[in-house]
């Protein structure tokens, strides 16, 4: 763990791992070296073919153009992906592979030392190869196969082919170790292309596939015309299409007559029904006329219901509403007025009676709606008829149209047919005085070049990139290191990191080397980190531990008394007893994880302090080391960081302090 905050910090970091960075640079230096010397060469030969436009390049073939409903071809087709599967396709590897294998059995041996070293290390590989070939295709881990199908995988994977979008060159390019060689090899690889091309695209035979096919569909034409008139006739028709539909329109006037028909028929009845129900429902007879008079009993209880309520009103000048006199009239006066509302005020005295002209009249119209529903009854019978022998009509017509239909579609397919043999005829007669004559739509625009130019490995720019790129390995090894690196180097992040806060730095001494300025600093920061106050009033137990054995906790105790002496104060060693006013108590409780008797000496202690050695304690066992401590006694009051060492030389940072002072 270091904390980076000035380019001194950076410098810092090159020194802890200067033994890394330098490992790193020299390793990458030998590889860079080694490679761009005994690294096999690879020569380029490049060649161009362009693709112009003709029979063999089209969206479609001939027989593929005759039926275009079958092929959908992509709007966005490009034809040269097409040669280009062509020219790298495994027949035409395998051909150039045995070319070339032939050719290299009588290829005569390299010349200069490089090569021959490099031929010989590279023969001594293959032959090691070979062998562990042979072993894992013997315990079945691998197939086995022959040396040309090696060599055609080789050549697959050093040969490419590409054309830019738009463009109709095809550019080859192939690698490898000899310049010559590579350009035999592309030439080979035209030339077996061209020829496969040839074959695989000849139509030698489509000339008398059409003459034969346009001679057939001529003579099915002449049939089909005669099986349609043949069927024609046995239905007395012209076109089956307009005889269909005449008859349809037909049945579907007289479907909506009929319709007409019922729909009325089914109204009168409903009405014939109505007329019924009216009928019984009206009487017979009617009165014409009828006499009314009074109700002499009704006009006698109103004359007697005056006369009481006269008399009430005659006893009410004479007693009050509560006497008994007023009490009985009321209870007359309630049962006149009863009386008076069950009579009627009229009742009838005579009437004259006469037929009722309403029913004889609906009557009349019974009569007329029965002989219209005969009528119609009479018609819909007849339409019945009539749409019986419409159907059958078009039934007989209907049996005839799936064979007129289907002899119609073969007439039509056998017209399109001949049409197109026909036209595909002097086509095909061309495609084949072009194949007779091996004219291909393939021109090779640029022969395989012969580059003695190595295209790998550049080893000039290699050795002039050597160093930056061992410069840049190495500051990438020195960067890893950091990250990876879990040691403690000084006491920046400490009080973040373990949220327990950091009491001092003691720089690393000698056996020999006197305390100096800056160790003397450090040491009376120690100081002041103690409680003072409590040391006069009641003294103190300070207790040092820390993880493991040797990181200083006795030198620091050493150190720590000699100035609580120098201060003032009585420093007592390793002593549990409690403690007087100006008396300090240094307990030394070292190698906690390892030793069991330092939790017995930390029970006494007022202030717990931990000691970490720089650039030998780690994060991990110090978070562990806290860890233990605040469960064991719930507090660790500070952490003191020894042996903290400047690994930057005194003579860098001289020489940093001079530049800065020029600057």
């Amino acid at each position: 763990m270091i904390e980076i905050r000035t380019f001194r910090d950076v410098l810092r970091l090159f020194f802890i791992f200067k033994r890394e960075f330098l490992v790193a640079v020299c390793v990458t230096l030998l590889m860079i070296l080694l490679g761009a010397f005994f690294l096999p060469t690879s020569y380029e030969s490049n060649s161009r073919l362009l693709v112009k436009p003709g029979r063999d390049s089209n969206t479609l073939p001939i027989e593929m153009t005759d039926r275009t409903a079958l092929v959908v071809p992509a709007t966005q087709r490009d034809p040269i992906v097409d040669e280009e599967r062509l020219l790298t396709g495994r027949p035409i590897i395998r051909q150039v592979a045995e070319r070339y294998y032939e050719l290299a059995a009588n290829a005569p041996g390299p010349q200069g030392f490089f090569a021959t070293v490099k031929h010989g290390l590279r023969v001594a590989g293959g032959a090691a190869i070979d062998l562990l070939r042979d072993i894992l295709a013997l315990l079945g881990l691998i197939e086995e196969q022959t040396p040309v199908e090696r060599l055609a995988k080789k050549l697959e994977k050093e040969f490419s082919v590409s054309h830019a979008p738009g463009s109709s060159v095809m550019e080859i390019s192939f690698t490898w170790d000899d310049p010559a060689v590579a350009q035999t090899i592309v030439k080979i690889w035209v030339d077996i292309y061209l020829q496969e091309r040839t074959r695989v695209l000849g139509r030698k035979s489509l000339y008398d596939f059409y003459d034969t096919q346009l001679r057939t569909s001529e003579s099915n034409i002449d049939r089909l015309k005669q099986q349609i008139l043949v069927k024609l006739k046995s239905i007395d028709a012209i076109e089956i299409t307009e005889r269909l539909q005449d008859l349809s329109e037909r049945i579907n006037q007289l479907r909506t007559d009929r319709f007409n028909s019922t729909r009325l028929i089914a109204a009168t009845e409903g009405s014939l029904n109505t007329l019924d129900q009216q009928i019984r429902s009206l009487p017979g007879e009617v009165r014409t006329v009828r006499e009314l008079s009074l109700n002499p009993e009704h006009q006698h209880i109103l004359q007697l219901l005056n006369n009481k309520r006269a008399e009430r009103q005659d006893l009410l000048r004479t007693f009050t509403e509560q006497a008994p006199p007023i009490k009985t009239i009321d209870q007359s006066i309630a049962y006149l007025e009863e009386r008076v509302a069950s009579e009627a005020a009229v009742i009838q005295s005579s009437e004259n009676r006469a037929p009722n002209p309403v029913a004889e009249r609906l009557q009349s119209n019974r009569f007329d709606q029965q002989s219209d529903v005969a009528r119609l009854k009479a018609q819909l019978s007849r339409q019945d008829m009539q749409l019986a022998s419409l159907e059958a009509e078009r039934d007989q017509s209907m049996a005839a149209e799936p064979v007129l239909a289907q002899l119609q579609r073969a007439l039509s397919v056998e017209e399109k047919n001949y049409a197109l043999y026909a036209d595909s005829l002097e086509k095909a007669r061309i495609d084949r005085e072009l194949d007779n004559s091996s004219i291909s739509n393939i021109a090779i625009i640029e022969e395989a070049t012969l580059n003695p130019s190595r295209v790998f490995p550049k080893s000039l720019l290699m050795l002039a990139l050597s160093i930056p790129a061992a410069l840049m390995v190495g500051l990438l090894v020195l960067y890893i290191c950091y990250l990876l690196d879990q040691r403690i180097h000084d006491g920046g992040h400490i009080e973040s990191r373990f949220g327990v806060p950091l009491w001092t730095t003691l720089q690393e001494l000698d056996d020999r080397q006197a305390p100096n300025s800056a160790f003397i600093a450090s040491i009376y920061r120690l100081y002041a980190q103690l409680p003072l106050e409590q040391i006069e009033q009641k003294g103190l137990i300070l207790a040092f531990t820390s993880a493991g054995r040797g990181e200083g906790v006795g030198f620091v105790i050493q150190h720590l008394a000699k100035l609580l002496g120098e201060r003032g104060h009585h420093a007592r060693l390793d002593s549990t007893e409690p403690t007087k006013p100006g008396e300090v108590a240094l307990l030394a409780a070292s190698s906690l994880l390892s030793n069991q008797d330092a939790f017995v000496t930390l029970r006494h202690a007022d202030m717990i302090v931990m000691v970490i050695e720089a650039r030998q304690s780690t994060i991990p066992v110090v978070s562990s080391a806290l860890n233990i401590l605040t469960t064991a006694f719930k507090k660790v009051d500070g952490i003191i960081v020894n042996r903290r060492r400047f690994e930057v030389p005194h003579a860098v940072l001289n020489l940093m302090a001079r530049l800065r002072a020029l600057s």
